[in-house]
């Protein structure tokens, strides 16, 4: 009587799992009503979206959704950058322009990332200019008291040509007063600008001002921020990384900012791939704070404490900008130059001291054989490989379990009346013939860790994005794109994410069930069964991950069924057992049947 309950009771548990699965990845992966299209991978600000559209504005990797704010953003950007005076950005990884108008850097393209896995795509659009939908700048200036000053509107001279790591340029303005202010850019061969603010002061008495720095972005373009990855508001205070905060917890606020007592190492906006952040001079003392502007825009601050500037003498704050991809080793040469936990601007989470190895093995296996896919496969059959001797001790332990089954059960029908000294006598047993029931689990956990560690590598290293593997795959990073319900595209329409299974998903469950198959046969029925059934429903669950992770997983199951097959042949006895139990449990059956 107990069995088919227990049995009915496992289904059901199943069954909540499964569907409940469906509400769980219509809230992690959710899926845009209208094709993504990334017209800037930056920030929008249109207050006049309706409800259902921002809805569907938080995505994977952000990005404009509405199809009107994409048309608008094109046209509103190519009006923007039309304006004359414009100074050119030209580095190895940035290009773009900024503005006279207030001293806005509020153009930048990544040259080496394309907005979509197809060859033709064009760059990723970081900074946008202000008002448009996909609104991301920067902004340096200055403010005080009893002096004029630039202001946004400012339209200042520029001195130099293109900038390039080669050629600085500067952007002056003369308030007419004895005060001269002056804004030198300069940028690297990778993400970083730098911003000289400096104050000359020929004026008959002393003047106080303060040098800042803002970033000015919209949450619309944001990527998605879930339970195991950042994206929003993010800095480094007092040596601390603050994943803390998201947009409406900004919104949120008393007066809309959030501010911080500690020194600010750096702050601003982090998207999955993308960062935008400004670190101040060493040694000086800053404010910072977020601030939400009302509708979608939000603002990060870094204002430097009021500095005296005495008749005759000039003063000068340097700031850096960052304004591009989370390259890990980018950001880690960045940290060793000074600007503490930059590199932490990704967000490892609890496995990095494992997922720092993984991405390390990763870049150089594929650098060795030139495909992401064939590097996961490859990385598989080394943690395979240096897990085998604990799986020939799993199945030595496996050996000796079964070897001593007959005598537990003994005790067990000799004691069963008396649980306690049941136990004492099998923890004698165990001991007496040198088995460990433990030392099967071992391998199984010590994959655990880096099986979640690659799992997070493929989500945050922008080195796997876009990656291709074969086929149709042709981005590990993101979900198997075909699907069994549509015919793998044959059928025009789009099948729901409960019954998203690909060809992946397929193979992961075929895989699971070969090797429950080939695993001994459980001497409880319901166990039995419930292993039968949880390959298929771990295909669900597992459906709408990182196509990288199901090839890791596909490739671990196949290595894991020859592996069996291997040490089965080098454990004879284990075999014998194994068959002999299922002979036993089908007798049972047969029996059963009959009675």
């Amino acid at each position: 009587m107990d069995n088919p309950r227990n049995l009915i009771l496992a289904l059901v548990l199943c069954a909540a799992l499964l569907f409940g699965w469906d509400a769980f990845v219509r809230w992690y992966f959710p899926q845009p009503e209208q094709p993504v299209a990334m017209a800037s991978e930056a920030s929008p600000a249109s207050e006049a979206a309706e409800p259902a559209v921002r809805d569907r504005q938080s995505q994977r990797e952000g990005g404009l959704i509405d199809p009107k704010e994409i048309a608008e953003e094109k046209r509103d950007l190519a009006a923007a950058l039309a304006e004359p005076g414009r100074v050119e950005i030209e580095a190895p990884k940035l290009a773009g322009s900024i503005s006279p108008v207030g001293a806005r850097i509020d153009d930048i393209t990544l040259t080496m990332h394309t907005q979509t896995e197809k060859r033709d795509s064009p760059p990723v659009q970081m900074f946008s200019p202000p008002g448009t939908p996909a609104q991301h700048f920067a902004q340096f200036g200055f403010v005080g008291e009893g002096i004029a000053l630039p202001g946004a509107d400012t339209v200042w001279q520029v001195e130099g040509g293109r900038l390039t790591p080669e050629t600085p340029v500067t952007l002056r303005w003369d308030n007419g007063q004895g005060q001269f202010f002056r804004i030198k850019f300069s940028v690297d061969a990778n993400y970083m600008l730098t911003a000289e603010q400096t104050v000359s002061n020929t004026g008959a008495g002393a003047v106080v001002v303060q040098p800042f720095g803002l970033i000015n972005r919209t949450s619309k373009t944001a990527s998605i921020s879930t339970w195991n990855v950042h994206a929003g508001p993010i800095g480094a205070f007092a040596g601390s990384v603050d994943y803390g905060y998201d947009y409406e917890d900004v919104t949120e606020a008393a007066d809309g900012t959030v501010g911080f007592a500690e020194r600010a190492d750096w702050i601003g906006f982090t998207d999955i791939y993308w960062l935008s952040a400004l670190a101040p001079q060493a040694g000086q003392g800053v404010e910072s704070s977020f601030r939400a502007l009302g509708g979608d825009n939000f603002r990060a601050d870094l204002i430097y404490q009021p500095i005296t500037v005495p008749a005759g003498r000039e003063v000068t704050r340097t700031t850096r900008l960052f304004a591009g991809a989370k390259e890990s080793d980018v950001l880690g040469a960045y940290e060793d130059a000074g600007i503490t936990n930059f590199s932490r601007a990704i967000d490892w989470g609890w496995f990095e001291i494992i997922e720092k190895p993984i991405l390390w093995l990763l870049k150089h296996l594929f650098a060795l054989v030139g495909n992401f896919g064939v590097a996961i496969m490859l990385l598989t059959v080394i943690v395979r490989t240096l897990m085998f001797p604990l799986a020939q001790k799993q199945f030595a332990s496996m050996a000796g379990m079964r070897a001593v089954q007959p005598k537990m059960k003994a005790i067990q029908e000799r004691y069963k009346d008396d649980k306690q000294k049941q136990q004492q006598e099998i923890m004698e047993l165990y001991k007496k013939e040198k088995v460990n029931p433990l030392a099967g689990c071992l391998p199984i956990f010590l994959q655990i860790p880096i099986f979640f560690a690659l799992y997070k590598v493929l989500i945050i290293a922008i080195d796997m994005r876009h990656q291709p593997f074969a086929l149709w795959l042709k981005d590990l990073s993101a979900p198997d794109p075909a699907h069994l319900f549509n015919l793998f595209g044959l059928l025009d329409f789009t099948v729901p994410a409960f019954i998203a299974i690909g060809p992946l998903a397929l193979l992961l469950g075929l895989t699971m069930w070969l090797q429950f198959k080939l695993n001994p046969a459980q001497v409880d029925p319901v166990q039995q069964q419930i292993f039968m059934v949880m390959p298929w429903i771990l295909m669900f669950v597992m459906a709408p991950f990182a196509a990288g992770l199901l090839l890791y997983w596909n490739t671990s199951n196949v290595l894991s069924i020859l592996q069996q097959w291997y040490l089965y042949s080098k454990h004879p006895q284990l075999k014998a057992q194994a068959d002999k139990d299922k002979a036993d449990q089908d007798r049972a059956k047969a029996r059963d049947g009959k009675g």
